[in-house]
């Protein structure tokens, strides 16, 4: 009876063993295996070709720099898990593509895709890389119109999305009310990843903002990259060649390293993060914050890795201002108001031409709050 036991044990713990052996690797490593995880994701894909060129498919061209950029990474960064979204010619969702990385937990979230223009006489070429947020010129709003209009070959968009309309501006209403806790550290990897692309003398088009929904639906870091233009002949050459798939998959993975080295901190964009410091103000500046508990808007201007001086260019002529230290930076802020259209307002008129990546913030007296809640109790208070 013992024998039988015993070869009963050592039995089920050859079959466990045999299972674990025919796990993929990114589904079995434990947590405790990887220090850093990154979801890597081809955009597109499947019967969702992308924008087409006159040789070849943006699918193709995004999934070939995803499994270089990812095996680039697997061969030299052995505490770094790479996921991939698709590593072959699928159709993933694009709610699904955010469900994947949040589901690892992942640390950054890159979705790679290839831009297009309709106008194939126009020579537009170059690189951009996004994060989420509002978009600030038409261009860049027909940039996530075009991504995002995926969603409609999904048969329950609709209900996926609520409602969302990829080709109605207005839908993208919600993207003014969207703070992205992760946005300082997404900007600052946008920033190296166009770094790189210039190193290889890529046309570099800028980082930007957009309300892409792959990114909306992430919880962690995310940008997305766009090639370069496939309507573009020379362009699209370049983009199918492997030399040129290699030289893109090679800026991305040396922009990853800088990034997880924790490199290029000192960025110069919005950062909007949990305050874990009170505000400090440039000099005393008279609100209703003073005499009220309700929560004071501000609009966030600018980052810098120390207190700039008093008339500071990079303050653009913007008087008063405040500033408030987080996350070892300081940030600057410019007006204060309990009314958040009074502060949307300010913000359009008089800071989006200055700073066009600026956004609304919250406090309560000298607490930083969520932005949505403020703007609940705003709503209520007007009742």
């Amino acid at each position: 009876m013992r024998i039988r036991r015993n070869y009963i044990i050592i039995l089920l713990s050859g079959i466990l063993a045999c299972l674990a052996m025919l796990q993929p690797d990114s589904l079995y490593a434990s947590p405790t295996d990887k220090t850093f995880t990154v979801v890597i994701d081809a955009g597109h894909g499947g019967h969702d070709p992308g924008a087409i060129g006159k040789r070849g498919r943006e699918k193709n061209i995004n999934l070939s720099v995803a499994l270089k950029v990812g095996r680039l990474i697997k061969e030299n960064c052995p505490d770094t898990k790479v996921i991939y979204t698709r590593d072959k010619d699928i159709f993933v969702p694009l709610h699904r593509r955010a469900e994947i990385a949040n589901n690892a937990k992942a640390d950054l979230f890159i979705s790679i895709h290839t831009n297009s223009i309709a106008s194939r006489t126009a020579q537009v070429s170059g690189t951009e890389t996004y994060t989420l947020g509002l978009h600030q010129t038409q261009e860049n709003l027909e940039v996530a119109k075009k991504e995002n209009s995926v969603i409609l070959i999904e048969d329950d968009y609709t209900q996926q999305y609520a409602g969302f309309n990829p080709n109605s501006s207005e839908s993208y209403i919600i993207f003014e009310f969207l703070q992205d806790k992760n946005m300082a550290q997404s900007v600052n990897f946008a920033q190296l990843v166009q770094k790189q692309f210039r190193a290889e003398n890529r046309t570099d088009k800028g980082v930007h903002q957009a309300g892409f929904l792959v990114l909306r639906e992430t919880t962690m870091p995310s940008v997305l990259i766009e090639l370069g233009y496939i309507t573009n002949p020379a362009e699209e050459r370049f983009l199918l060649s492997d030399a040129g798939s290699s030289t893109l998959a090679r800026s991305i993975y040396k922009a990853f390293l800088n990034y997880k080295q924790g490199k290029g901190k000192d960025v110069s964009v919005p950062q909007p993060q949990q305050a874990d410091r009170q505000v400090e103000t440039e000099q005393p500046v008279v609100t209703e914050e003073a005499t009220t508990s309700r929560p004071v808007f501000k609009i966030q201007i600018l980052t810098a890795s120390k207190v700039l001086p008093k008339g500071s260019r990079q303050l653009k002529g913007l008087s008063p201002v405040d500033y408030y230290r987080e996350g070892g930076l300081v940030k600057y802020t410019y007006g204060a108001e309990t009314d958040y259209n009074k502060i949307l307002r300010l913000k359009r008129n008089k800071v989006d031409s200055k700073f066009s990546d600026a956004f609304i913030i919250a406090f309560r007296g000298e607490q930083k709050m969520d932005v949505n809640q403020a703007i609940k109790e705003f709503k209520n208070n007007r009742k």
